[in-house]
C-alpha cells in the first residue's frame, strides 16, 4: 500500500542532514549546481496509437527499473467495492494465462530481479528492478502480469486472509490509523475518505467478477504509463511496449470514469483509549492539489515546519522554531508536517506524538506557528527552507527506483516530467512574501481537519482549536 514532481509530499518525510549540499549552496556554488541539473539526462516521452505513454530517462547505469503506473486507486472505488484496487493488486503476483505462481516466481529470482507493486488513493504501481540487459523481460513480465492474470478462485480466497491479517497490521499502526481517520473527516462521504484496503466486510465478498470489471473499467491504455531509469534506450523501450502493450484497449463500454470532485469538511474525530500511552494527533487544512501555481509555496511552508524527534541533536539550538520549542520544553515524542496532493484538493497539516499531558500545549505552539508563517515569516527562514527543499529533493532522487517512481507519477499528474532545473527555478523564485500569502489563503481563519488517537482527553475541543486559526489583533 502505498503516498512526490513532488515526492516530497508523502506523508511520511524522513529529514536528512543535508550539510555538504547546504555548504554548496551558502558557499556561493548555486550556478554549478544549475549546470549539472541541466546536463541530467533528458526524461524522452512517447505515446503508442492506443494512447499508452512510454517515459524514461537513460542515464546508462548497469541497472534498470521499469513499471507501470496505473490512473486507478482507491478514489475510483464505490463503498460497495472500496478496496477492489488493492485487492487486485494482491491478485498480480498469482499467477497469469501462460505462468503459475511458481513459474513467475521462479523466473523473476532467476533474473536476479526485484517484482513489486502498491496502491494508493489515486495509483496503482507495477514495477521491477533488474539488471538493464533484462529490461525487455521484466517489461514482458509486467504486461503480462496485468493484461492475462488469471484471477482463480482460490487464489482469490487465499489472498482474502492475506488482505485480512494485513488490515491487522494497520490497525496496529497508530500513524496509519491517524491518517486514515483524518482522509476519513477530512473527506467525508466522498472517495477521498475510503481507506485504500476497503472495509472487512467487502473484503469478504469481493470476488472474480468485481475485479474483472475493475479491469475493464480502469486498465486502460490512456491511463497508463510505462516509465523507466537507468540503463534503458527510450526507442528499446517503445518498442517493447508496442510489441507487449500495444494491443491494450482504450475504449469503454459505457461512460469513461472521471474524477469525482472531494469537498473539504473541516471536522474532527477523536478515538479515546487511554489505555495507550501516547496520544497520536493531526491536524491539516485543505491544501492544494498537484497542478496547482500554490504547491511549490506551500511545499516551502511545509519545509518550514519540517519534522523532529527526541533522537535528533539540535535542541534548543534547532533552526525549525517548532522543533527548538519542541526540545525545549519536552512538547512532544516527535512531529512531522506534511503536505499531501491529490488531483484537485490536498492536506497540509501536522502529525505529532506526545504524551497525554501535552496535547493541548503542543497543539498552542504548532497552531502559534502556523499564525507566525501567515504574518511574521523572515527572509532568512524562507531561504533556508528553499536550500533544504533542494536538497531533499535530489536526495530523493538518488537511485533508479525513486527516479522511475517520480517519472510515472509526474506523467500521470502532469502528462509531462519537470525538469530538475525547472523546480530548482520555481522554488528560487518564492519569497517570504509568497509564502506568507499562500499561508493566508490556505491556513488563516480556515476550518481545519482533526484525528486524535490514544489517551487524548486533554486535547482541546473543536471550537477552540477553530478559534486559535485566527488572531485578532490591532
Amino acid at each position: 500500500m502505498a503516498s512526490q514532481v513532488f515526492l516530497l509530499s508523502r506523508n511520511v518525510q524522513k529529514i536528512v542532514k543535508p550539510t555538504a549540499l547546504l555548504k554548496r549552496y551558502a558557499s556561493g556554488h548555486a550556478p554549478n549546481l544549475h549546470k549539472v541539473l541541466l546536463n541530467v539526462p533528458a526524461t524522452e516521452v512517447s505515446t503508442l496509437d492506443n494512447g499508452l505513454r512510454v517515459a524514461s530517462e537513460d542515464s546508462g547505469a548497469a541497472t534498470a527499473t521499469v513499471g507501470l503506473w496505473i490512473d486507478a486507486g482507491s478514489r475510483y472505488e464505490t463503498p460497495q467495492n472500496n478496496g477492489v484496487a488493492h485487492f487486485l493488486e494482491h491478485m498480480a503476483f498469482k499467477g497469469t494465462a501462460k505462468r503459475s505462481q511458481t513459474d513467475l516466481e521462479l523466473e523473476v529470482e532467476n533474473l536476479g530481479a526485484h517484482l513489486n507493486a502498491y496502491t494508493s488513493r489515486e495509483q496503482t504501481v507495477f514495477y521491477a528492478k533488474c539488471l538493464s540487459n533484462d529490461v525487455s523481460k521484466a517489461v514482458e513480465i509486467l504486461a503480462d502480469i496485468i493484461q492475462n492474470s488469471k484471477l482463480g478462485e482460490s487464489e482469490i480466497e487465499r489472498e482474502r486472509g492475506v488482505i485480512l491479517r494485513e488490515m491487522q497490521e494497520v490497525e496496529s499502526n497508530l500513524q496509519e490509523v491517524v491518517f486514515d481517520h483524518l482522509h476519513a473527516t477530512a473527506y467525508q462521504g466522498t472517495p477521498l475518505g475510503q481507506t485504500i484496503l476497503g472495509p472487512t466486510k467487502n473484503i469478504k465478498s469481493i470476488g472474480k467478477s468485481d475485479l474483472n470489471d475493475y479491469i475493464k473499467s480502469h486498465y486502460k491504455a490512456a491511463r497508463i504509463v510505462l516509465a523507466g531509469a537507468g540503463g534503458i534506450k527510450h526507442n528499446d523501450l517503445v518498442k517493447l511496449a508496442n510489441e507487449h502493450l500495444g494491443k491494450l484497449e482504450n475504449t469503454y463500454d459505457g461512460k469513461p470514469p472521471s474524477v469525482t470532485p472531494c469537498r473539504f469538511t473541516g471536522s474532527e474525530v477523536r478515538v479515546r483509549d487511554d489505555a495507550l500511552p501516547l496520544a497520536h494527533i493531526a491536524i491539516a487544512v485543505e491544501g492544494c492539489g498537484w497542478t496547482d501555481q500554490d504547491n511549490v509555496p506551500l511545499m516551502v511552508a511545509n519545509t518550514l515546519i519540517g519534522a523532529w524527534d527526541r533522537s535528533q541533536g539540535g535542541g534548543v539550538n534547532n533552526a525549525s522554531k517548532l522543533a527548538a520549542h519542541s526540545a525545549e520544553s519536552n512538547l512532544c515524542h516527535s512531529f512531522q508536517s506534511f503536505n499531501t496532493c491529490y488531483k484537485d484538493t490536498g492536506l497540509w497539516g501536522i502529525y505529532w506524538v506526545c504524551d497525554p499531558l501535552q496535547c493541548e500545549d503542543m497543539l498552542y505552539n504548532v497552531q502559534s506557528e502556523w499564525m507566525r508563517l501567515c504574518t511574521m515569516v523572515t527572509d532568512s527562514e524562507v531561504e533556508r527552507a528553499k536550500n533544504l527543499l533542494k536538497t531533499n529533493m535530489l536526495l530523493q532522487l538518488d537511485g533508479t527506483t525513486p527516479i522511475c517512481e517520480d517519472i510515472g507519477r509526474q506523467i500521470l499528474c502532469y502528462n509531462r516530467r519537470i525538469p530538475l532545473h525547472e523546480l530548482e527555478a520555481r522554488i528560487n523564485h518564492v519569497t517570504a512574501q509568497n509564502v506568507k500569502d499562500v499561508c493566508m489563503k490556505y491556513i488563516y481563519d480556515r476550518c481545519p481537519a482533526v484525528a486524535a488517537v490514544g489517551p487524548v482527553e486533554n486535547l482541546p475541543d473543536y471550537n477552540r482549536i477553530r478559534s486559535s486559526m485566527y488572531w485578532l489583533r490591532i
